[in-house]
C-alpha cells in the first residue's frame, strides 16, 4: 500500500476545535470524507513528505484497525484526525521520506505541525494503553471524538492523564558562565542534560525542582525561575521547564543511582556542543531541556 502526498502544505492556523468534540459522530463522518487529513502514527512515528514535514494522508488508505481521535481543524475548515497503531513489525505504508519518531523530527517540524503530532501522540498512547476502566475492568466505549471513555458497566468517565514533571537547569553561584547538567545511568557516554523528575502527590511545583535538584546532584538551590513548558508524551508528561542557582557549587554530586555524572560546564562548551564541534552530546532540539540549555548560553535566561 502506498499513500498519495496529501499535505498541502504545513497546518498553519491550525483549530483545535474542542468545541466540536461533541458533536455526534464526528469522527465517522470524517473518516468518510477524502478530503480529510490524518495523521498516522505507529507507536510514536509518523510518515514524512520530506525530513521536515509530516506526510498527510486520505482516510481510505488507513486500514480499518486504527484507534480513531478527532484533532481540530485546517485554516480551511477540514478535519484532521488521529489514526494511531501499537508497534508493527512493518511498515504500515511506504513514505517519501520515511518514519520517524517525536523524539527525531519534532525539532525540524513546522511549530504547528509539531503540535499537533505531539497533540496526537498523548492522545493516541492513552487510547491503545488505557481501553478498560480502571475501577472496574469494563471496555470503556470511546466518546467526545476519541478525548474521553465512558465505562458501561460503573458509569465513570475517563480522560487522558498528564503527569507534571519538572525539568531544570543550573546556574553557578560563583560563575555566570557556567552551568551544571547531569548524565543519566541510562543514557550513552557523554550525554548530558537538564535535572528533571515528577512531581509527587501533595508537592508544588517549586518544592519539585528543589527536590529533584538536591536528590540528583546535592546542590540546594535558589533564585528558581520558571522559563516555560512542553507536552512530552514519554509516557504523558507535561515538562514544566525551571533556570535555578546553586547555592554551593562545590555541593554538585551525582547521586550514584539514575545520576552518575554531574558536571559544571562553560558557556563555550555548551556552546561548541550546540553547533556539533565538540564530542559533548546534548538533548535534542526537540525537547524544552535543549531550550532551557540553548537559551541560557545565548543569554536569554
Amino acid at each position: 500500500m502506498t499513500a498519495d502526498d496529501t499535505t498541502r502544505g504545513p497546518l498553519a492556523g491550525f483549530d483545535r476545535s474542542a468545541a466540536d468534540r461533541v458533536t455526534e459522530g464526528l469522527v465517522e463522518r470524517a473518516r468518510a470524507d477524502a478530503a480529510t487529513r490524518v495523521l498516522v502514527i505507529v507507536r510514536d512515528a509518523v510518515p514524512l513528505a520530506a525530513p521536515d514535514r509530516i506526510l498527510w494522508v486520505s482516510p481510505e488508505i488507513v486500514p480499518d484497525d486504527a484507534a480513531w481521535a478527532f484533532l481540530g481543524r485546517d485554516p480551511s475548515g477540514v478535519p484532521v484526525l488521529a489514526a494511531v497503531f501499537p508497534a508493527q513489525a512493518e511498515e504500515l505504508f511506504a513514505a517519501p521520506a520515511g518514519w520517524a519518531g517525536l523524539r527525531v523530527v519534532g525539532g525540524s517540524l513546522h511549530p504547528v505541525e509539531a503540535e499537533v503530532f505531539v497533540t496526537g501522540l498523548s492522545l493516541g498512547r492513552w487510547l491503545l494503553d488505557a481501553a478498560y476502566c480502571p475501577a472496574c475492568g469494563t471496555l470503556c466505549e470511546p466518546r467526545n471524538a476519541g478525548w474521553s471513555r465512558h465505562c458501561p458497566a460503573c458509569g465513570r468517565e475517563h480522560f487522558p492523564r498528564t503527569d507534571p514533571a519538572v525539568i531544570v537547569a543550573i546556574t553557578s553561584a560563583r560563575d555566570p558562565d557556567l552551568l551544571l547538567l547531569g548524565s543519566n545511568a541510562l543514557w550513552e557516554s557523554n550525554r548530558f542534560s537538564c535535572f528533571a523528575g515528577f512531581a509527587e502527590a501533595g508537592e508544588s511545583l517549586e518544592d519539585a525542582v528543589h527536590r529533584e535538584v538536591q536528590e540528583e546532584s546535592g546542590v540546594r538551590v535558589v533564585d528558581v525561575r520558571y522559563r516555560g513548558s512542553q507536552a512530552w508524551p514519554y509516557p504523558r508528561s507535561l515538562m514544566l521547564g525551571f533556570l535555578a542557582t546553586a547555592a554551593d557549587d562545590d555541593a554538585a554530586v551525582a547521586d550514584g543511582d539514575e545520576i552518575v555524572a554531574v558536571r559544571w560546564f562553560t558557556r563555550d562548551e555548551i556552546g561548541a556542543a550546540l553547533r556539533g564541534e565538540s564530542d559533548l552530546r546534548l538533548p535534542g532540539p526537540a525537547s524544552i531541556s535543549h531550550r532551557l540549555i540553548s537559551d541560557w548560553q545565548a543569554g536569554r535566561s
